[in-house]
């Protein structure tokens, strides 16, 4: 699976240009991830030396990516310093609409093949009726 992941606010707390504290358990389920043989892309708007200095911490963090605002490594995306669109499956990104879940649960997503709703509802994918509430 291709996932396509930021960085600031997603791996790390915002702080930028500075580089935040990680974000509990963001590199270690990147490393799980790769290990899985997942292509990680970091996807971020950090260039030249900020984008360096985000690679780097995930290196000295253990996270290596397959590619880096492009979708492999060797495309060229020689576009006078603008975006590329990432083509990829998954895209984990702090600016999501509902916010990001925890990285437990984005793991869960992604290795167990749910949607991230069943998990949040606490629903397994059964069609069981819940019970109704006093607004519901």
């Amino acid at each position: 699976m291709i996932i396509a992941v930021d960085f600031d606010g997603t791996i790390v707390e915002h702080k930028y240009p500075e580089i935040g504290k990680e974000i509990p358990f963001a590199t270690s389920t990147l490393r799980m991830l790769a290990e899985q043989r997942h292509q990680i892309i970091l996807w971020t708007v950090r260039r030249g030396e900020l984008l360096e200095d985000a690679v780097k911490w995930c290196r000295e963090h253990g996270v290596e990516f397959y590619a880096i605002n492009k979708n492999f490594p060797e495309e060229n995306v020689d576009n006078g310093g603008g975006y590329c669109k990432i083509n990829a499956e998954i895209f984990i990104d702090d600016r999501n609409l509902g916010g990001i879940p925890d990285w437990g649960t984005i793991y869960k997503v992604i290795t167990e093949g749910k949607k991230w709703s069943e998990i949040y509802s606490g629903n397994s994918g059964n069609n069981t009726k819940k019970k109704k509430g006093w607004l519901w």
